[in-house]
């Protein structure tokens, strides 16, 4: 496909592209992302169908590179042309596995990070994981009274959210968030997944309700069954990535969580994080399958059993990295402040900049 000067004036159609959120979804093989001349090049498709881009430094409208799986290449000066025009790049598997982040790296204060690293010590882990789960479950009681029309799962919910002021440990709000989400996703269980008339006769019995969040495949989440669960998986992982570049933004360290205890490979604040928009991602699939059917042709199913998103599918998910990028932010700044606040020699003039939503332009612009 001929090369463009400008993203905002890339057509749609082109199936690499998604231009009005200002996001690239590339997936294929061969993926290559290089620097030529100060333009960034990008190419990906499959076999002979390739789409070829062509990005200035100047008017590209850029935010977010995401890539769809694993074959290709990027340069390090591709790595460096996107944190010079503070655009993130973001990889992605299509089963809801978040492979590698990286944004524009910003000046960290080591009276935070110090901070962080003695939440438990300064009595910030609990004030900080009360008030994550506390949003979490309101968002589910919301989610549960106004969309699933349970006011009775709605009413438990909010009888463990009440009763988050009297714990005393992190096990104790684990323990409520745990008991919350048996009965929300409880009320989840018999949601009927529709698909058009046309379709019936290719979609797999188990595809055509909800179920439950763990999969037999896995006793989990992950290695979703069906294809509401792949797109929870799917949608997951763009609020994590975006849970990790903006705990990076603000000088944070993404893998020291409170809640989250720490794992392996796991970035436990970005995990922490989501936890308070997670109703969000609920909300935005149960309005999608309430509102219209779902399309076989957006699905295929592995040997195995594991439901996954075409790629087609995919990019059209992606487009919704903003949404998310701009719900995380003020939940990521507040945490900041929190943990700011159990420094020594705080006062409000120095207070973390506020480089996500931008609320205090004085102090973001360090």
């Amino acid at each position: 496909m001929a090369a463009t000067e400008n993203l905002s004036h890339l057509s749609t159609s082109h199936n690499s592209l998604v231009s009005r959120p200002g996001v690239i979804t590339l997936f294929g093989y061969g993926v290559q992302v290089r620097v030529d001349r100060g333009h960034l090049l990008i190419e990906d498709g499959i076999s002979t169908e390739r789409s070829r881009f062509r990005l200035p430094r100047v008017g590209h409208g850029l935010k977010r590179l995401v890539v769809i799986g694993s074959d290709g290449m990027i340069s390090l000066a591709a790595l460096r042309w996107l944190s010079d025009q503070n655009a993130a790049f973001i990889m992605l598997e299509r089963d809801g596995k978040v492979l590698a982040t990286t944004g524009p790296v910003r000046p960290s204060d080591a009276k935070l990070r110090r901070a962080q690293a003695l939440a438990a010590h300064s009595g910030a882990d609990l004030q900080i994981a009360r008030e994550l789960i506390s949003r979490k479950l309101t968002g589910q009681e919301q989610v549960a009274r106004e969309k699933l029309r349970d006011p009775l799962t709605a009413d438990a919910i909010v009888s463990f959210r009440f009763a988050l002021p009297n714990t005393t440990g992190l096990n104790d709000i684990r323990m409520l968030e745990s008991r919350a989400a048996a009965a929300y996703w409880s009320a989840w269980r018999n949601l009927p997944i529709t698909f058009p008339k046309n379709d019936q006769i290719r979609v797999p019995d188990h595809w055509r309700t909800f179920d439950t969040r763990k999969s037999p495949l896995s006793g989990s989440p992950r290695l979703a069954a069906n294809p509401a669960n792949a797109m929870l998986n799917y949608l997951y992982a763009l609020l994590e990535s975006e849970a990790r570049l903006a705990a990076a933004a603000l000088g944070l360290d993404p893998g020291l969580g409170v809640l989250h205890v720490d794992a392996p490979a796991r970035d436990s604040l970005a995990c922490d994080l989501m936890e308070a928009i997670r109703p969000q991602v609920d909300a935005y699939v149960l309005n999608w399958i309430l509102s219209q059917p779902l399309r076989r042709e957006w699905f295929f199913e592995q040997r195995d059993g594991n439901c996954r998103l075409m790629a087609s599918f995919a990019i059209r998910l992606t487009e919704t990295v903003g949404m998310w990028a701009r719900a995380i932010g003020p939940v990521a700044e507040w945490v900041a402040r929190q943990l700011w606040s159990t420094t020594q020699k705080r006062t409000q003039s120095n207070l973390p900049p506020t480089r996500l939503t931008q609320d205090h332009k004085r102090e973001a612009k360090g």
